[in-house]
């Protein structure tokens, strides 16, 4: 009995680590692309060095599980998974930086794909939603409202348009998180297949339309931060993490880590670039993050 009592300690032990670091590197590499934008990357940049970088320590696993099929998940699917969670899915939410604060992409991406998960869930996999789910959405739904008034009213209407790109890169999240249940595919192998098409076909591309003028204007300091925190901190690593606190600690449980990130964006975007959110952001961040807890259980 005491055995099975350490090894539970361990395990939530373990899951709650690999589950926190998860979203800290989520949330710092938010906080990244708002610094790479205000400097002046571009949007196309920033994807390059969150998926180049990450699809190279990747592809090996790729190549293991099989490149005739993507690893089982299939060239059809494969495409549908990159344009859902790929490179094209991060240009659309670092548009979003172009326009508006940190603290709202911090906020309202994680907020939309917990909100269209919940909502893709009981349409496409049949799901019940309990009133305390649709209490829990409807309070994601006031908080992303007031931070589209705050932007409406102090930024103007390119600030909406910001939001909603944030708005538009979570529905792609949930919806990518959702195929993978309908096709019961491995997230890992998902993740591998995506790997695959942003270094043979993202990568040239990118070249093609826009070379590495912009990358080299910035030094390379600047391009190996974005590289390390994009490629790694928010990506490859971040889902291994995820993927070990969801063995540790169950789908459930491992399930809040994700609702964590707006806290350390908010957190990270102070300490690193001295982004103090406004009182409309806290009160609409505290809002979703009650909207989170409800959602959440079932």
């Amino acid at each position: 009995m005491a055995e099975l009592d350490r090894t539970g300690r361990r395990l939530l032990i373990v899951g709650t680590v690999c589950g926190v670091l998860a979203a800290f590197g989520w949330a710092a590499g938010f906080v990244a692309a708002k610094h790479g934008i205000e400097i002046g990357f571009t949007p196309a940049d920033l994807a390059f060095h969150r998926f180049f970088w990450s699809s190279l320590l990747l592809l090996p696993m790729a190549y293991r599980a099989g490149l005739k099929d993507l690893g089982g998940v299939g060239w059809g699917r494969g495409i549908i998974v990159t344009l859902l969670s790929g490179p094209t899915q991060a240009v659309i939410a670092y548009i979003g930086f172009i326009s508006v604060p940190v603290g709202h992409g911090t906020t309202i991406q994680p907020a939309c794909a917990a909100l269209s998960g919940l909502i893709f869930a009981a349409i496409f996999l049949g799901e019940k939603v309990s009133l305390r789910r649709m209490l829990g959405a409807a309070a994601i739904v006031a908080g992303l409202v007031m931070y589209g008034a705050e932007a409406l009213t102090t930024i103007g209407t390119h600030g909406v348009i910001g939001d909603l790109m944030f708005v538009t890169a979570g529905i792609g999240w949930a919806a990518f998180g959702t195929l993978l249940r309908k096709w019961h595919l491995d997230g890992m192998r998902a993740i591998g297949a995506v790997a695959v098409f942003s270094v043979f076909f993202f990568a040239p591309l990118y070249f093609l339309l826009y070379g590495v003028d912009n990358l080299i204007r910035h030094g390379w300091w600047e391009n190996l931060l974005q590289a390390v925190v994009q490629g790694v901190l928010a990506s490859a690593l971040p889902i291994y993490l995820f993927a070990h606190a969801v063995m540790a600690l169950g789908a459930g449980r491992a399930g809040t880590f994700p609702a964590v990130v707006p806290v350390f964006g908010v957190l990270i975007g102070f300490a690193a670039l001295g982004a103090v959110p406004t009182w409309v952001q806290l009160v609409g961040l505290v809002v979703v993050l009650i909207g989170f807890q409800f959602t959440l259980r079932r």
